[in-house]
């Protein structure tokens, strides 16, 4: 549910982190970073303001308009586990000097184009850490930047952007799994300790792989069943149960073909844990007319399965009803 840079995304639990900072005495013993988000929507929004707020500088890199708007108002967020507050960012069409580190969330369907605001040279040795849907986009991070700096990880929230600068965050929870595969250990730490500092629970985890599939592995059946009968999530699994099964043993099997165990069995009652009128991103996308993430979610895993060889035939249906769908 992913998500979304953005709309919901996959949360693990429905149990919120601790916070013990509270939502507004922020902890500000952490050095100081300089943090550039590339899209400022209901993650990146999110993200931005809670580090602003924890006294980090921060630069969110968006259209004109948007950069006006937030350069003048800041972001201003509602949320039942951070409170009501606005924090002051800097914004900027594109990065044009050093920071610690910048946050990806914009849509899988943006990347390309949202890339142009960070040319390499202007990135230079900071940290690029991206919130995307998928599985796919490392390599083609890493075939842009310096390898050792991309960081993919995970996010698990809901948090929506109804206005530019205006964020609601509606779930109990913010959870962060940062992870790189070559980046050097200190500077995941450094970050995650600015991120726990500022209010979500972060974790540096060793596995990359593991990591990402974990999410995809919840992600695509919910994504798909969800959109492809624009359905709630309650009454999905109810009504799409076989489908739902199906969907959920033939990601796991790919999950697991590519080096990352998932449990068909704790996978499915963690959709049963969820409120019946949970949507996923994509379907929220869907309902608004905007373009899906189809081909990062549902392509990607039908072509991860082809190199593996194995059968997924009710996600390469669904998939294929959602395209000749128009999605």
């Amino acid at each position: 549910m992913p998500n979304s840079p953005n709309g919901p995304d996959t949360p693990d639990s429905l149990n919120g982190p601790d916070t013990p900072n509270g939502p507004d005495t922020p902890d500000v013993s952490a050095p100081r970073l300089s943090v550039a988000v590339l899209g400022p929507g209901g993650v990146g929004g999110l993200l931005a303001a809670l580090l602003s707020r924890s006294g980090h500088r921060v630069l969110c890199l968006a259209g004109e308009e948007t950069a006006h708007t937030l350069r003048t108002t800041g972001i201003h967020v509602r949320s039942p586990l951070f409170g009501d507050f606005t924090a002051p960012v800097e914004a900027d069409t594109a990065l044009r000097e050093p920071v610690d580190a910048c946050l990806v969330t914009v849509k899988a369907t943006a990347l390309d184009a949202a890339l142009t605001r960070i040319p390499p040279a202007a990135l230079g040795d900071a940290l690029l850490v991206p919130f995307l849907n998928g599985v796919e986009h490392p390599a083609l991070l890493r075939a842009r930047y310096a390898p050792d700096r991309v960081a993919p990880s995970v996010i698990r929230v809901e948090s929506t952007r109804t206005a530019p600068g205006l964020v609601e965050h509606t779930s109990p929870f913010a959870e962060i799994d940062l992870t790189g595969a070559k980046v050097p250990r200190p500077r995941l730490e450094a970050l995650a300790e600015a991120l726990i500092a500022a209010g979500p629970a972060t974790r540096v985890l060793d596995d990359e792989t593991t990591t990402l599939w974990a999410k995809m592995a919840f992600l695509a059946p919910l994504a798909l069943l969800t959109t492809r009968y624009a359905l709630p999530l309650g009454e999905a699994r109810t009504r799409h149960r076989e489908e739902l099964a199906s969907l959920v043993a033939e990601t796991a099997a790919v999950s697991r073909a590519c080096g990352a165990p998932v449990d068909p069995a704790r996978a499915l009652a963690r959709y049963d844990a969820f409120p019946p009128a949970t949507k996923s991103s994509m379907q929220r996308d869907a309902e608004a007319g905007r373009p899906l993430e189809l081909d990062a979610i549902g392509g990607a895993l039908l072509r991860a399965a082809d190199r593996h060889g194995v059968p997924v035939p009710v996600t390469a249906r669904i998939v294929r009803e959602l395209r000749e769908a128009g999605r």
